[in-house]
Order: C-alpha cells, then sequence, then structure tokens
C-alpha cells in the first residue's frame, strides 16, 4: 500500500492512497470531513460503487497506514429521502446512527450542488428519515439542526437487559465499582454516567470496553462519561462501540441531553450545550424529539485505488 495525503489547505494539493488487490484495481474519489472532531471518510455513491465497506473501513480507519479516522460513511441515492448514508465504524460493524457523520453528509450534499439549493433536506439512515436545516454562509454549510427523532427508553428497544418503563439512574457494576446509569437510545445504544469526578481523568481506555461488553447490553453499548457544570451546561467523555474514544458523538450527546432532562439536571424545551474534546453541540429534548445542533467541516480530498 502506497499512501501520500498533502493537505486541501492548498487547492494545488490532493491526497492518494494506492491498494493492490488479486492486481484489480479500482480508483474511488473520498472526502475527509469531521464534526467536532469525530471524522470518517466519506465516499459520494451516486456514481460509483465501493466493494466491501467493512474491509475498506478498517484499513482507511487505521491511522498509521491508511488515512486515519473513526470509520467511513457511505452516501447514496435513496427512494425516500435526499440521500442515504451508510456507517462503517473502524472495526468494520456497521452502525444505525451517526449525528456528527449526518451533518457531514448534509454538508456534502449541499457544498457539491446536490440539494439544488435548498436547505431543508432529508436523509435516509437504519435508524429511519432525518430532516436537517442547514445554515449557509458565502454559498457552502456551515452548520445543521437535525431532528433526530423521539428518545427510545423501553429497555427491550434500546436494548439493556432490565425490566421495567425505564432505565434512570439504575446501578450497574464495572470492575466492582457501582456506577448509575440512564440508558437512552437515539437509534443507537446509550449508557450515560453523571458523575462528580473529572471526565477528564478517566482512564476511558480501560473502562469504556467494560461498559461497551457488559452483558446488560446485547448488542454492546455507547458509554458517555458527564460532569454537569456549574452553569448548567454538560461536560461529555464517549467510548463509541466499534470506534473506541471518539473526540465527539452526536447521538451520544443527544442521549446525554434527555438523560439530563430525565434525572432533573437539564429542562425540557430548553438548549442544553454539550462540551465535546472536538467541540460543543447543543440539543434540545421535547415530547416529540430531540434537536441537535453544530457545525461540520471539510478536511481535504483525495482518490484513492484499490
Amino acid at each position: 500500500m502506497v499512501y501520500e495525503q498533502r493537505s486541501s489547505v492548498f487547492p494545488c494539493l490532493y491526497a492518494i492512497l494506492l491498494f493492490s488487490k488479486e492486481g484489480i484495481r479500482v480508483k474511488l474519489a473520498f472526502t475527509k470531513m469531521h464534526g467536532c472532531g469525530n471524522n470518517y471518510i466519506y465516499f459520494n455513491c451516486f456514481d460509483q460503487t465501493v466493494p466491501d465497506p467493512e474491509s475498506l473501513s478498517i484499513k482507511l480507519s487505521e491511522p498509521h497506514f491508511g488515512i486515519g479516522g473513526d470509520g467511513i460513511i457511505l452516501i447514496s441515492p435513496s427512494d425516500k429521502a435526499d440521500a442515504q448514508m451508510r456507517i462503517f465504524n473502524a472495526d468494520g460493524s456497521e452502525g444505525k446512527m451517526c449525528g456528527n457523520g449526518i451533518r457531514c453528509v448534509g454538508k456534502y450534499l449541499y457544498d457539491n450542488g446536490m440539494t439544488d439549493g435548498r436547505t431543508t433536506i432529508t436523509i435516509d439512515t437504519l435508524s429511519g428519515v432525518k430532516t436537517l436545516e442547514l445554515t449557509v454562509k458565502d454559498g457552502k454549510m456551515q452548520s445543521a439542526r437535525v431532528d433526530m427523532g423521539a428518545a427510545i427508553l423501553a429497555p427491550r428497544e434500546i436494548p439493556v437487559d432490565m425490566d421495567g418503563e425505564n432505565v434512570i439512574s439504575a446501578p450497574i457494576v464495572v470492575d466492582e465499582k457501582v456506577y448509575h446509569m440512564t440508558c437512552v437510545s437515539m437509534g443507537n445504544p446509550h449508557c450515560v454516567i453523571f458523575q462528580k469526578e473529572d471526565v477528564d481523568d478517566l482512564d476511558l481506555t480501560r473502562i469504556g470496553p467494560k461498559f461497551e461488553h457488559h452483558p446488560l447490553f446485547p448488542e454492546r453499548v455507547n458509554t458517555e462519561f458527564v460532569n454537569v457544570l456549574p452553569d448548567g451546561s454538560l461536560k461529555m467523555r464517549v467510548w463509541e462501540r466499534g470506534s473506541g474514544e471518539t473526540w465527539a458523538c452526536g447521538t451520544g450527546s443527544c442521549a446525554t441531553g434527555v438523560a439530563a432532562c430525565l434525572n432533573g439536571l437539564a429542562n425540557k424545551n430548553e438548549d442544553i450545550v454539550v462540551h465535546l474534546r472536538g467541540g460543543d453541540l447543543t440539543i434540545r429534548y421535547t415530547d416529540e424529539t430531540v434537536f441537535m445542533t453544530g457545525a461540520a467541516t471539510t478536511v481535504f480530498k483525495g482518490e484513492i485505488e484499490i
């Protein structure tokens, strides 16, 4: 494999990645994008086909021998929305939804003239069709407000192996320590832990996998560790199933905002600011849905041959 990356800071620079597979080489265009540091490699599948995305995601996500990232996202035609997105994590597993990723998909579509100038668009995901309201400046999308849909609280639908109508501040034992978790699904399962200890001091590489693979979660789980700050905003670190610690998680921020309301730490129908390692997201939890607002950034574009 040969890889040459040149930043898009200057227009004459470019990125090329070469793979060899059975002597057959297919050229694919890609765009590296991030939302609050949650970075993926995006492929426009309106005019190209990406073979074996599971294996490709593993190869390209590797930071030393690949492009580096939290996975790959395919942008494809849809018969019920402006586009469809499929998410593949760094370990090759397919995710149902990515809040930071969907904002980047919205930016890709708008910036590349694929929305006919419309600033309200829809994107089909494995968690249903989502609506985005785009904020545009100088012909480029700067941020998006995403209707993420209703929060799911029923344990069997999350899923978490517990009884009852919901899981709010329920005890869970990890490494002989009792934590209190609130479980929410935003199309993917989340376990939210509010704690007094500074989340910056957590050894997340040690504790994260133990939550992810805990027997209470039959489909594994994303785990958010959260501090409530004096101004009412939330500071969060996240361990994502299939990717490990990421700098941000959109669905995790939504789940954290919902969990804060359920635990009396925030109010419904008000903006909740979530501080992540890669930036801030604004969450609003209503009786009908959860809204997420945040930026999206294009890093560079390039081509690969596989």
